[in-house]
């Protein structure tokens, strides 16, 4: 019998005490056909997944596990969004399956996996309103969120969707008025919801604050101003 007293702890999971959650900012098919990731959310104290298509760029670049999907792909004359839609979205499925019984015991509070629309309709409201609802439809998860910039063209798309019963993770938020605008895009969603008589409370949003571009930003300056106060001093 292990020694519970000898036992590390796994800081991860004691976090949830505090009312603070763990997502992992990377997700590839690696992880999900060997198990790891299960072992992270039942013993490592993951509760939830964001990606982007750089994280899945970085995951297929050279990795010999999606070739056999791509080749299928490629030979049923797919277009090559088609072919990476097909290879991301079935990732994101497998996870949420994963991850299906954080979102049940937590009552929807965590559980999520988030996938990015395409970066090129930042700029298009509607165009990112329609790729919202296909990913949604087609992904066919009630733990998917849709991940949508926090831009003057992204907000309008997020009241909307919300008010859909779409899931949205709102990302590049750079500064606290970008997050008040995000809440109250999020609350406008849903007073629209709940005057269409529809139900709200499988409603999820989050916004994800860029807290690491700040450090980056911040340690560049402070690693300037130290290289002038050595130069002084000597």
């Amino acid at each position: 019998m292990t020694d519970q007293a000898t036992k590390p702890n796994n800081h991860l999971i004691e976090i949830k005490d505090y009312g603070q959650s763990i997502w992992m900012d990377n997700l590839t098919r690696d992880m999900i056909q060997s198990g790891e990731l299960k072992a992270l959310v039942e013993n490592g104290g993951i509760c939830g997944i964001t990606t982007n298509p750089a994280i899945f760029e970085k995951a297929m670049m050279g990795n010999v596990i999606y070739d056999a999907d791509i080749e299928a792909g490629i030979r049923s004359g797919l277009p090559i969004y088609k072919v990476y839609e097909s290879l991301t979205f079935a990732d994101i499925r497998n996870a949420c399956d994963i991850l299906r019984p954080v979102y049940e015991s937590s009552n929807g509070l965590d559980g999520y996996v988030s996938i990015e629309v395409p970066p090129t309709i930042a700029d298009d409201t509607q165009a990112t309103i329609e790729e919202a609802r296909r990913y949604y439809q087609e992904i066919g998860r009630e733990n998917v969120m849709i991940k949508i910039p926090g831009t003057t063209a992204g907000l309008p798309a997020v009241e909307q969707v919300i008010s859909e019963g779409i899931n949205v993770n709102v990302t590049l938020l750079f500064s606290v008025d970008s997050y008040i605008e995000t809440a109250w895009a999020y609350i406008r969603g849903l007073e629209k919801r709940l005057e269409s008589g529809k139900d709200v409370s499988k409603s999820a949003s989050v916004a994800s604050f860029f807290l690491s571009r700040i450090d980056s930003n911040i340690d560049k300056r402070i690693d300037a101003k130290l290289k002038k106060v050595l130069m002084i001093s000597t």
